[in-house]
């Protein structure tokens, strides 16, 4: 069963949906109990990283969360979800995060006014390596964005795959051992992303 994090936020359903689409048995719950039994876990995201913690927090899930990833248990961030898992985000005045990876989230700064923030559409990601969750995705796949920030590993082996957005190069794919998380949203990018999310739901863990 995949666990899909309630933390009262976040686009829930549409990701709910997309694994029901591919007949994958998935539930939404903020249960320490039923997170702790997942055989895999889900944290989307939409929103701002200082609500999503603060949701976090009140609802006891941020220990939790750290359990099952140290554990093993395969972990997959969207979104704002590839930014909490750092320790820290600059959004908000500064941000402690779940610091699951080391590195934080910085805001886009366009050299020139002209470029709009957020980073909203369609656009490319370049892998740096292979990853089980990533096979059959072709080189160079366009994916779906929405976003202000972006991740920044402090290890540069934890870049999986990287998107330019006018001049600023930054990494669009994150992932460390049971841990991988996507700036971009899968369950809004089509068949390809269908077809990470169906990836997702067969792996170990193991990369």
């Amino acid at each position: 069963m995949i666990t899909i994090i309630d933390y009262r936020a976040g686009n829930l359903t549409s990701v709910r949906l997309a694994f029901e689409y591919l007949s994958v048995p998935c539930e939404i719950s903020a249960d320490p109990e039923r997170i702790l039994a997942a055989d895999r876990i889900v944290f989307p995201g939409v929103g701002a990283a200082g609500a999503a913690m603060r949701q976090v927090e009140e609802l006891e899930l941020a220990p939790v969360l750290r359990r099952v990833v140290r554990r093993g248990t395969p972990f997959l961030g969207m979104c704002l979800g590839a930014q909490i898992v750092l320790d820290e985000s600059e959004e908000d005045d500064g941000i402690r995060c779940l610091g699951l990876m080391h590195g934080r989230a910085l805001r886009f700064r366009p050299a020139s006014p002209d470029v709009k923030v957020p980073h909203m559409g369609w656009n490319r990601v370049t892998f740096e390596r292979s990853h089980p969750v990533l096979e059959g995705i072709r080189e160079a796949a366009e994916f779906y964005f929405v976003h202000s920030y972006y991740p920044v590993p402090v290890n540069a082996v934890d870049v999986v795959g990287r998107t330019d957005y006018e001049g600023t190069d930054f990494a669009s794919v994150i992932g460390r051992d049971n841990l991988l998380a996507t700036q971009f949203h899968p369950e809004k990018s089509g068949r390809l992303g269908l077809r990470l999310l169906e990836n997702f739901s067969r792996w170990n863990g193991i990369c």
